[in-house]
């Protein structure tokens, strides 16, 4: 086989990432669109305590994460949770849809930020927050996505290396937002009794008002998945997973703690809730006449623009490779010859994400943001309880080679916190399962009908999923 084809004729992909890009890969898409766009929704549900659920999302992820090394140490292939869940049950169809489904998180974490990124365009460029309703906002998302799919198609390499230039803009954003608001703070502009102040809505107690709010920051920690997913342009993935992934959790954890304590300090629960550009409402309040805080929403533009970014070109990998193992059409597989990219499952995975955004968009009164961002986390919860429970199960299966093993209380524990959130009781929004069914309902049509027809071209049993042989 040669270096630039695959025994199918078409091109394999470029392995393009190390450890320094890996670590901005991780650190990017966790720090992109939920801190970003949903701080104010997480103070709606909880008050000034905003922080908390973000410390609980993060111990929930780090449980995960645990889960996740101790598998990608034991068995360095591509295809992340999918091919554990699959050496786990042996199962081909729960395979597909736990693929599947974190697709779909993708997509549905690109078009949060689709959404995020035309808010923060409109107040960069007007001066003044938009409105929900403004139609001004689907026309900028849709244009958005499509540039991001351009940048996808150019390829990999191009993709990460624009993904580290945002990186370092994200990043400088939130710590212009703990600098200004600490600035703030010391000359006693701030409410510290507002950081330790629970002020739930009506219908909920304090319990269920923090699990609701973690399910919305749970959205703000993923990423260390994604990076599990792109193990096929990972040099020495076995090597540098581990401290990469623990290291992104860690350093983005404590930025989102001190981001939440400034935003309820600084500026009432209400207001905050209210605005679709909460951390820009933050600088605002902190320092109004300070020059450099007003280029937040260009950089908040660009933090959420990583976020699709990453997402897109996950989701889009994912595609090509269910499509080459037999599983989707085959169309999807297809890759250019120049650019040596999928551009068939970038373009589909596209057109799903402008499909999302579009229809959320048409209900004026909802919440677009939180809305598609507590789909990716309810996606990606359930996706996580499997793959904590899939630790257990392989458990019995010993391998030749040392690896991380993390402890059997922090897989239950992490199996058990995962599900509870992924409940209609944890206090989700009953229009993120809708979503989601929506989504799976396309992925299995897709499946039945490649199930069908590659069992008739064959006159036998059709394809069956091979998730170690993916390329993702």
């Amino acid at each position: 086989m040669s270096e630039t084809k695959t025994e199918e004729s078409q091109p394999e992909l470029k392995r393009v990432l190390g450890s320094k890009l890996l670590l901005l890969f991780i650190v990017g898409d966790i720090l992109g669109t939920g801190i970003y766009a949903l701080t104010g929704q997480v103070a709606g549900e909880v008050g000034g305590a905003a922080w908390v659920p973000f410390i609980v999302a993060f111990v929930v992820a780090t449980l995960t994460a645990l889960s996740y090394l101790e598998l990608v140490t034991k068995y360095p292939q591509a295809a992340g949770a999918a091919l554990y869940v699959h050496k786990a049950f042996g199962v081909h169809f729960l395979t597909f849809i736990v693929l599947f489904t974190v697709m779909c998180s993708g997509i549905t974490s690109a078009s949060t930020a689709s959404r995020a990124f035309a808010s923060n365009m409109k107040a960069a460029f007007t001066g003044n927050e938009p409105a929900a309703s403004d139609p001004a906002l689907l026309f900028i998302a849709v244009a958005f996505l499509l540039l991001v799919m351009f940048i996808n198609f150019r390829g990999v390499a191009e993709g990460v290396g624009t993904n580290v230039v945002l990186t370092l803009v994200e990043l400088s954003g939130l710590l212009m937002v703990i600098f200004i608001g600490f600035y703030a703070i010391a000359g006693g502009k701030a409410d510290w009794s507002a950081v330790v102040a629970f002020d739930t809505p009506g219908d909920k107690n304090v319990f269920l008002a923090v699990t609701a709010a973690t399910s919305l920051a749970f959205f703000a920690m993923v990423g260390f998945e994604d990076s599990v997913n792109m193990a096929e342009e990972t040099k020495d993935p076995s090597r540098i997973f581990p401290k990469m992934m623990l290291t992104g959790l860690g350093l983005t954890a404590v930025i989102y703690v001190l981001v939440s304590i400034c935003a309820v300090a600084i500026v009432p629960v209400g207001e905050l809730a209210n605005s679709s550009v909460p951390l820009v409402k933050v600088v605002e309040t902190a320092a109004p006449d300070f020059p450099i805080g007003k280029l937040l929403p260009i950089i908040s533009m660009f933090a959420v623009a990583n976020s699709a970014l990453i997402n897109m070109m996950m989701a889009s990998r994912l595609l090509y490779g269910m499509s080459r193992q037999g599983v989707l059409p085959k169309f999807l597989s297809i890759v250019h010859e120049g650019r040596r990219t999928p551009w068939a499952a970038i373009i589909f995975t596209t057109v799903i994400a402008i499909g999302l955004v579009t229809f959320v968009s048409s209900d004026p009164e909802g919440e677009v943001v939180a809305l598609l961002g507590g789909t990716t986390s309810l996606l990606l919860l359930a996706v996580f309880t499997i793959v904590n429970i899939s630790v257990l199960v392989l458990r019995k299966d010993r391998v030749d080679h040392p690896h991380f093993k993390t402890r059997t209380g922090v897989a239950v524990t992490g199996a058990i916190a995962c599900a509870y959130l992924v409940l209609p009781f944890a206090g989700r929004d009953s229009g993120e399962y809708k979503i989601a069914g929506w989504l799976l309902v396309i992925g299995i049509i897709m499946w039945a009908i490649t199930h069908l027809t590659n069992k008739r071209g064959s006159g036998g049993t059709a394809a069956e999923i091979d998730p170690s042989k993916i390329e993702t």
